[in-house]
């Protein structure tokens, strides 16, 4: 998986100011739009592409760690029973605890489950980004070849949709992961429901962004019953 070149400005997911412009010319305006929402993707990817390196780097580090510990304080111990070395069961001991604090830190500091949520995070927007260069150009081929169905404005109403819904789903991608990362640090464990996420790739027409699937009629939380509409009884005969 290749590295995007843009990287983000500040070094922080901030904001971008929405590019205003003349629209005396739409085709040359929806260019500028798209080239400003790609770059946008380009620089989340490579911010938490950037911010997993340290992360692996210390998450390996303290599996080294705690694998080391593991095998000295299991080591460590049996040659001092055997009398090979002696006076070596003790630091056996303090082996297991180095190894044991090299577990709970790196699940206390998130450094595996970070860096695992940052490449899955880049993953899921490049996978959606390449949706959108595909949607881009199918929308270039249609008006290239002479718009089959509607106005110019309604094309222009169905670019700006694409890149909107496209940068609805980066949006998303980046709440969930924020909110994964911090139900892991209130709880210490890691949803990694990002992954799920970015499996699907394209948030269907009319989805709700919460369940990410809409919920048939009647199912919603509010917990009202559909009307069905009364029968007569059979009329005895």
């Amino acid at each position: 998986m290749g590295q995007p070149e843009i990287q983000p400005e500040g070094g922080d997911l901030a904001g971008r100011t929405f590019p205003l412009g003349d629209w005396g010319e739409p085709a040359a305006r929806l260019d500028e739009l798209y080239r400003w929402v790609e770059r946008g993707a380009l620089e989340t990817a490579a911010w938490y592409l950037a911010d997993r390196v340290w992360k692996r780097r210390g998450a390996r580090a303290l599996r080294a760690g705690a694998a080391l510990g593991g095998v000295a304080g299991a080591a460590l111990p049996l040659l001092d029973l055997t009398g090979a070395v002696a006076g070596l069961a003790a630091w056996g001991y303090l082996a297991l605890l180095l190894g044991a604090a090299c577990v709970a830190g790196d699940r206390f500091f998130g450094m595996t489950s970070g860096w695992i949520r940052d490449v899955a995070t880049a993953q899921a927007v490049q996978r959606r980004l390449q949706v959108l260069q595909f949607d881009w150009a199918s929308e270039g081929v249609r008006e290239f070849l002479g718009p089959a169905e509607g106005t110019a404005s309604e094309a222009a109403d169905r670019c700006l949709a694409v890149l909107r819904r496209f940068s609805e789903d980066v949006t998303e991608l980046v709440r969930m992961e924020t909110s994964d990362w911090m139900v892991e640090f209130r709880t210490g464990s890691a949803p990694l429901g990002i992954q799920s996420a970015g499996a699907s790739g394209v948030r269907p027409e009319g989805a709700v962004v919460q369940g990410r699937f809409p919920q048939p009629p009647g199912s919603g939380g509010g917990g009202s019953r559909p009307n069905m509409p009364r029968q007569r009884p059979p009329e005895p005969r």
